[in-house]
């Protein structure tokens, strides 16, 4: 009885059932992970080549293919196999009197995801389909872990972000859109190499934060027994080869901010950053359009492209308008530095904005354009004239040293290029960098460093250039219509699989063995468990209100369950998250929430959460946020002196019904 009791938990285990198998090919001698196989053709070759085959028409044509088993088919004595390779699908036609009876039970004994090599012929059957007949075959790579159904494929998006491996194969869409990808880079190296700029590295590791203002990651260098940063722009090295005489240069690559994941956002992304002595924002005007036209008829053969529903014309010259002009026209007044500091703080708060005491004029008047104009820039724009407090590497302008010669391009409300007529005045930049060092000391963790080497770079003389960085993640998310910058990266950075705090979950996954067996998984299980219990004895609680609420007052707040329809991070925000809620009225309702240190939006959306739903709308980034979610909060010791937050979103059953009052 135990015997049949352990067949059967196996057989309905579909992983053991598959390492059985594996076991049982070693057992008799063969190698369930083979050797190279030389194939022939791809597939798309055949179908290109025997298009014109009748229908019945068989051939002699031998071919040799290799892939993956995407579906099965036994009848009796002869079986369909459906084969993927990099190219497309093609049907196998396997019977036994071709393959002998221990060949074709081997063929039979395939699952889906196999990767197999086979040999034979080409027709196609009689109701159409083009398939290549089978003489033999041999396994490749034995899949353990069966891929998901195929009529429901892998549809949840974290899943697909995080197993991207299997988001290709199920969804061969995904697919075209990384091919998208490379033709863009390789378009964009085509397009500067035939403008005469040479490609170059510079180092990842920076002994001094410059380039741009961002947060950076912090890595030790234990050679030299410091801390360096892994680089958030490669602006200053790229300049010092204009200092040493190279005339054109540029660098494609990976740039890394430690700042917050929303759409538009990854930590981890690509730039290509390009300077070109004797130039100037003119130049990187005209350089980066054509560029960007380029690489946009390479991936789609046309200028006229559609992003997300909206039909966006990339053909011709782009509009070019003044920073100031569009704030002042979002804002329906006048928005420049005649206005006193007040009234620019006035302006900018009536537009949902906050200021900080430490923002001068210039800060004050990018934060209103962003708050008035910027979602509005829909068709292609350059928008120009910066003020000098937020472009510390660009060149003031003549006619107006408040002012930069600095662009920003903007299409369908987001930026995709920044670029300068570069400063090359040491004194002036060296008092710009004391400007960022002072900063920095006011609490702006974003601020650049002072870079002593690359003042004395300038000291030896760069001649005028201009320079521009693109951002290639989104550029690709543009020109391939794709709403997330995950959607256009491989690998994007996710969350840990385990429950908040269940870092030792994910541990225990990455050390258990690729076929995770039972023990593995509860032993991964267990570990979520223990990483997500808090010690208690560490736990600060706010002290309880003394002041009672009469039973009436209490009873006017209005307490419902909620379904998460949507939720995504604020621009411009490191905090807020934004929630579109079903409250059950039939009504959407969008409420703010600063949870974003403890949740990403992904991991929210079709929960159930509990919120108050009475309160009066509150506008906070321009947003009327109508009630409020709902949270534990308690704090921590992490040390004698110091105590931390910890949040929990309060989440229910999905069996409780959107708009479900709470008593």
């Amino acid at each position: 009885m135990q015997e049949e009791s352990g067949r059967t938990a196996v057989e309905d285990d579909p992983i053991k059932v598959r390492q059985a198998k594996r076991q049982a090919l070693i057992d008799a001698g063969e190698n369930p992970y083979g050797q190279a196989f030389d194939y022939s053709h791809h597939i798309a070759e055949l179908d290109a080549a025997y298009a014109g085959l009748a229908d019945g028409e068989t051939t002699e044509d031998a071919v040799a293919l290799a892939g993956r088993v995407m579906a099965r088919r036994v009848q009796g004595k002869v079986a369909f196999l459906e084969l993927r390779d990099a190219t497309g699908d093609m049907q196998l036609f396997c019977r036994v009197n071709a393959l002998g009876e221990d060949a074709y039970a081997a063929l039979c004994d395939l699952d889906v995801g196999d990767w197999i090599g086979v040999r034979g012929t080409m027709w196609r059957t009689r109701g159409g389909q083009l398939s290549v007949a089978v003489d033999s075959f041999q396994l490749l790579s034995k899949s353990l872990r069966p891929l998901p159904e195929k009529f429901h494929g892998l549809a949840d998006k974290e899943t697909r972000y995080r197993q991207r491996y299997v988001d290709l194969v199920m969804n061969p869409e995904v697919k075209t859109v990384f091919e998208k990808r490379f033709k863009i880079v390789a378009a964009i190296r085509r397009f500067m190499e035939g403008q005469g700029y040479y490609e170059v590295e510079t180092p990842f590791l920076h002994p001094i934060l410059g380039g741009a203002n961002a947060k950076p990651f912090v890595t030790h260098f234990n050679a030299l027994d410091r801390d360096y940063f892994l680089r958030i722009a490669t602006e200053l090295p790229l300049k010092r080869l204009l200092v040493g005489g190279f005339e054109r240069v540029y660098e494609m690559g990976r740039q890394f901010r430690n700042e917050g994941m929303d759409p538009y956002h990854n930590p981890e992304f690509t730039t290509l950053e390009a300077y070109r002595a004797f130039s100037d924002l003119e130049g990187m005007i005209e350089l980066t359009r054509a560029l960007i036209q380029d690489a946009c008829l390479a991936a789609n053969g046309t200028l006229q492209i559609s992003y997300q529903g909206t039909d966006i014309d990339l053909s011709g010259q782009w509009r070019v308008a003044t920073m100031i002009e569009l704030a002042s026209e979002g804002a329906g007044e006048e928005v420049s530095f005649e206005r006193s500091r007040d009234e620019l703080v006035a302006i900018l708060e009536r537009n949902g904005g906050h200021a900080e005491a430490a923002w001068g004029k210039g800060k004050l008047i990018s934060e209103i354009f962003e708050a008035v104009a910027e979602e509005k820039l829909v068709q292609p724009t350059f928008v120009v004239d910066h003020p000098l407090e937020i472009s510390p590497l660009a060149k003031k302008k003549p006619e107006n040293p408040e002012l930069t010669s600095r662009f920003e391009l903007f299409i369908m409300g987001h930026e995709y290029a920044n670029a300068f007529s570069e400063l090359n005045d040491p004194v002036d930049q060296a008092e710009r960098f004391r400007a960022q060092v002072a900063a920095k000391d006011m609490g702006d963790d974003e601020a650049m460093g002072y870079d002593a080497d690359y003042i004395r770079a300038l000291e030896y003389g760069m001649p005028p250039a201009g320079g521009v960085g693109v951002g290639i993640d989104r550029l690709v998310m543009l020109l391939a219509d794709a709403p997330s910058i995950r959607d256009v990266l491989l690998f994007p950075h996710m969350r840990d699989e385990a429950s908040a705090g269940g870092k030792g979950a994910a541990a225990a996954v990455r050390q258990a063995p690729a076929a995770a067996d039972d023990a593995a998984e509860a032993a991964a299980a267990e570990a979520a468990d223990a990483a997500g219990v808090i010690d208690f004895s560490q736990v600060v609680i706010e002290p309880l209100f003394e002041e009672q609420v009469d039973f009436d007052t209490f009873s006017k707040s209005d307490f419902r369950a909620v379904k998460v329809k949507a939720c995504e991070a604020v621009p411009k925000s490191e905090k807020l998250l934004k929630f579109v809620l079903d409250d059950g009225t039939g009504t959407e309702r969008v409420i703010l929430s600063g949870i974003h240190a403890y949740y990403e939006p992904e991991e929210l959306v079709g929960r159930t959460l509990i919120a108050i739903t009475n309160l009066p709308p509150r506008k906070m980034m321009g947003i009327a946020s109508c009630g409020m979610l709902l949270s534990a909060v308690h704090e921590e010791k992490v040390d004698d002196d110091t105590t931390e937050e910890r949040l929990n979103l309060l989440m229910v059953s999905d069996r409780i019904p959107a708009g479900a009052k709470l008593y």
